[in-house]
């Protein structure tokens, strides 16, 4: 089994041309983050297919992962780093960085880059799913986001998931079944980023101020996930 996982992992770097055992600089991780604003900038601008309005008021927390691989040659394979901001009393919180990560076994060759979105809308926030990692369909109750300005197709999304799934590639946008994707704290390059130890669940309730560089992106998602009027 560790076998299969690691070849997966170095086809993906293969198929990807990816740096996967470098580590981050400050300057990759200004990168990830101006990505990620770009992404939500490029799917809010679709209208009718983006996220859905009800969902953007009730959001507790957003993460954006920018370009994740997904691979096969054999074994099958997803990889992907992002960055988290969740909604706080005053705004929106200072990021925190996660890696997310996935496998499968087959005959099947082939790579793509997606861009992927997670909403949490409920209480239980990445806060509370990032004190360890976690596996999405299994730890949490996910489910694959409903697309368009209105989401009333959607009506039982708040009961039945903490965490709605969205990816674009190619320019679609959609929801996605992430089930078997596990999220984890990447507390090195959170680290780094701010310049000292940072607890993610502090960060993430709004304790910590918003550095400079992530600005651009934390007032991004304020401007599209707007609070509720009935809050």
């Amino acid at each position: 089994m560790m076998m299969k996982k690691t070849i997966a992992a170095i086809c993906l770097c293969l198929l990807a041309q990816i740096p996967c055992f470098a580590g981050s600089t400050r300057e990759s991780l200004q990168s990830r983050l101006d990505s990620a604003k770009i992404v939500l900038d490029q799917i809010m601008a679709a209208g009718d297919n983006s996220i859905p309005l009800n969902i953007l008021e009730q959001a507790t927390c957003v993460a954006v992962v920018p370009g994740m691989v997904k691979g096969a040659f054999i074994f099958g394979g997803q990889y992907g780093q992002g960055v988290v901001t969740c909604r706080t009393g005053h705004g929106w919180s200072a990021p925190v960085f996660i890696r997310m990560a996935g496998g499968s076994f087959g005959f099947q060759i082939g790579g793509q880059s997606t861009d992927l979105v997670l909403v949490a809308v409920n209480d239980r926030g990445f806060q509370d799913l990032l004190k360890s990692k976690f596996k999405i369909g299994g730890d949490a109750a996910a489910a694959a986001g409903p697309v368009g300005r209105n989401g009333q197709a959607a009506t039982d999304w708040r009961m039945n998931a903490e965490l709605l799934t969205y990816s674009r590639s190619k320019g679609l946008f959609a929801g996605i079944d992430l089930d078997g994707t596990s999220v984890s704290q990447n507390r090195e390059d959170t680290e780094m980023f701010f310049g000292h130890a940072a607890n993610f669940e502090t960060v993430l309730k709004g304790t910590v101020p918003v550095p400079q560089g992530a600005v651009p992106f934390v007032r991004t998602v304020a401007h599209y996930f707007v609070q509720s009027k009935k809050h």
